[in-house]
């Protein structure tokens, strides 16, 4: 049986860990799971994993992850990200008015249903999430670290921070076929 590869990519909202997890997705024929699909159905149950370092730790006594990917983007930058993106809800596709804009300003490319912004991506809830996230994943990425298991790229562009990611990922993924499923968790 073929090994899996588990890695986590962590950011703040708008780090682009998405579009990286895609990009992973294709390029090294992998599939990914978003946990911010996930956490966000969590949170509304009042649940949500792994978030805190008593999660992160359970999560290591049942899979043991390869590699965490931490993406580190100046808070202009995020500000400017998350206040363009809307979302197709019943999809998940999202869209950024700044780079990535719908074909009809307001409307999803594929079904044209209305897309929609959560409350937390306007910029006003958006210093209190990144406040949160520092707090939270500050020692999340600390355990990581400690495990030598944690890389850290920084910038404001995803197309200049992908080569580094990938060619990371190029001497760590094993060249024996891997297992269909991709686990991809995104803090």
């Amino acid at each position: 049986m073929a090994k899996l590869f588990r890695t986590a990519i962590m950011g703040p909202p708008g780090s682009g860990k998405g579009t990286i997890s895609k990009r992973i997705a294709q390029n090294f024929g992998l599939q990914y799971l978003s946990s911010g699909h996930f956490l966000r159905e969590g949170i509304a149950a009042n649940t949500g994993f792994p978030r805190t370092i008593a999660q992160a730790k359970a999560l290591n006594d049942i899979c043991q992850m390869d590699l965490v990917i931490s993406l580190n983007i100046p808070f202009e930058t995020l500000r400017e990200r998350v206040s363009d993106r809307w979302i197709h809800p019943a999809s998940g596709r999202v869209y950024n008015m700044g780079f990535n804009p719908p074909q009809v300003q307001g409307r999803d490319d594929v079904t044209g249903e209305p897309l929609i912004q959560h409350a937390d991506d306007r910029p006003e809830a958006l210093q209190a999430r990144l406040r949160h996230y520092k707090d939270v994943a500050k020692p999340v990425m600390n355990l990581y670290k400690s495990q030598g298991i944690l890389y850290q790229f920084s910038g404001t562009d995803t197309d200049r921070i992908w080569p580094y990611i990938s060619s990371l990922l190029s001497t760590k993924i094993p060249t024996q076929p891997l297992d269909t499923c991709q686990p991809s968790a995104q803090a």
